[in-house]
C-alpha cells in the first residue's frame, strides 16, 4: 500500500508538471498567434497599399485603349436579303444610326469593388435583370438549369445556392455568355451543323418563346482566354447584342444588334477588337468594352473600344485596370439601371460599381 501511495503521488506529481508545461505552451501558441495575426494584418495592408500604386502606376504609364471607328457593314448572302441601291442602304444605315445613338456616356472608371462571395465552379455567369430585382446565376459553362434569387441581398446572404428557386430549360445553354433583358431569358444553344443558336425563354411563363439560328463559316469561340464561350449576349441602356466569331481564322471580335422581341439581325459591325488574349466583353451605351489579360492569369484591363456611332476618339478611351485578381474573368455583365457590372472571377461574385462621363463629341 505505501509503494502504491508513493507512485500514485509520483505519477499525480508529474501529471501536475506536465499541465503546467502545456499550459505554458498553449500560452505562447496563443501569443504567437496573435503576433502572426498582426502581421498577416499588415502585410494585407501593405499588399493593399501596394494594388493602389500599381493602379495609379499603370493609371500614368499605361497607354490607352484603342478605340476603333465604326465601319457599315454589308449584310451577308446568308441572311437572304435582297440586294438594294446605294442610296436606299444610306437611308437606313442613317435610321439605324439615330435609333442606337440616343446613349452618351462612356466609362471613365471603376468607382467600387464589392466582393459578394465565392458559389459554384470557377467558370460560370451571374446577372439581375435590369427591369426587375431578381437576380440568376448559371453555374459551370453549360447545363440545363440556373438559379434565380429575389434580390443581390438574399443571394448573398445564402449558403451557396439554397433558398434559391431552380429553372430548368428545355434544351442546355452553352458557355457563360447569356443575358436576362426585360423578364426574358437570351441563351446561346450550340447546334449540330455548329451554327449559333439563340433561344428566347419566358421567365414568367416558362417557355421558349422564340429561337433563331446564326449562321458562321465554322465553330468558334468569341474569346481565346474562354474557350468555352461561343458566343456571348449582351444588354444595355440600347437593348440586346451579340459578341461573335465568325470562323476561327478570323482574328477579331463581330457585333450583332439583335431585336429583343423578335430576334432578327439587325446590323453588324466588325469591332477590330482581336480575340487572342481576350477574356470577355460588355456593352454600355451602344459601346463595346473588351477586356484582355494573360494566359497565366494577371490584371484585367480593357484594352479595346469598339462605338457603333463613332462617337468615342482614342483620346477620350478610358484606361481601365480591374483591381483585384483571383484567376480570371469566366463572364462580365452590364446593368444599365445600376451602372455596375457583375463579375465571375475564379468562383467569386464580384460588383464593380461604375463612373461615367459624357462622350466628347456629343
Amino acid at each position: 500500500m505505501q509503494l502504491w501511495h508513493e507512485q500514485s503521488h509520483r505519477y499525480h506529481t508529474e501529471m501536475l508538471d506536465f499541465k503546467k508545461l502545456t499550459a505554458e505552451a498553449m500560452d505562447g501558441l496563443r501569443n504567437e498567434h496573435s503576433v502572426l495575426f498582426k502581421d498577416l494584418e499588415g502585410a494585407a495592408v501593405r499588399v493593399d497599399r501596394m494594388e493602389r500604386e500599381m493602379d495609379y502606376v499603370e493609371a500614368q504609364t499605361s497607354p490607352r485603349a484603342c478605340a476603333n471607328k465604326a465601319d457599315k457593314v454589308v449584310e451577308q448572302g446568308t441572311w437572304g436579303l435582297e440586294s438594294r441601291g446605294e442610296e436606299e442602304q444610306e437611308e437606313d444605315w442613317e435610321e439605324l444610326h439615330s435609333r442606337v445613338s440616343d446613349c452618351v456616356e462612356i466609362i471613365s472608371g471603376i468607382r467600387s469593388v464589392k466582393i459578394l462571395k465565392r458559389v459554384g465552379s470557377p467558370k460560370g455567369m451571374w446577372t439581375r435583370d435590369p427591369r426587375s430585382s431578381k437576380v440568376y446565376v448559371f453555374n459551370e459553362t453549360s447545363g440545363d438549369s440556373l438559379y434565380q434569387f429575389n434580390s443581390v441581398r438574399d443571394f448573398s446572404r445564402s449558403p451557396g445556392v439554397t433558398g434559391s428557386r431552380q429553372i430548368r430549360l428545355p434544351s442546355e445553354w452553352s458557355g457563360p455568355g447569356s443575358a436576362v433583358y426585360n423578364g426574358y431569358l437570351y441563351y446561346i444553344q450550340q447546334a449540330a451543323d455548329m451554327d449559333i443558336e439563340v433561344v428566347k425563354y419566358d421567365l414568367l411563363s416558362g417557355s421558349v418563346t422564340d429561337v433563331t439560328m446564326f449562321p458562321v463559316e465554322s465553330h468558334a469561340t468569341v474569346y481565346s482566354l474562354n474557350p468555352e464561350t461561343v458566343a456571348d449576349l449582351a444588354a444595355d441602356d440600347e437593348g440586346l447584342w451579340l459578341l461573335y466569331a465568325n470562323s476561327d481564322s478570323e482574328p477579331n471580335i463581330n457585333l450583332a444588334k439583335m431585336d429583343p422581341a423578335t430576334l432578327d439581325i439587325e446590323q453588324i459591325w466588325d469591332t477590330r477588337c482581336p480575340r487572342e488574349n481576350a477574356e470577355a466583353a460588355f456593352v454600355v451605351c451602344g459601346t463595346v468594352y473588351v477586356v484582355y489579360n494573360t494566359r497565366l492569369a494577371s490584371r484585367s484591363r480593357v484594352q479595346c473600344l469598339f462605338d457603333v456611332n463613332d462617337m468615342v476618339i482614342s483620346q477620350e478611351a478610358p484606361l481601365i485596370y480591374f483591381p483585384r485578381r483571383y484567376g480570371a474573368h469566366a463572364s462580365l455583365k452590364y446593368n444599365p439601371e445600376e451602372k455596375q457590372l457583375y463579375g465571375w472571377d475564379d468562383g467569386y461574385q464580384i460588383i464593380y460599381r461604375l463612373t461615367m462621363k459624357r462622350k466628347l463629341l456629343v
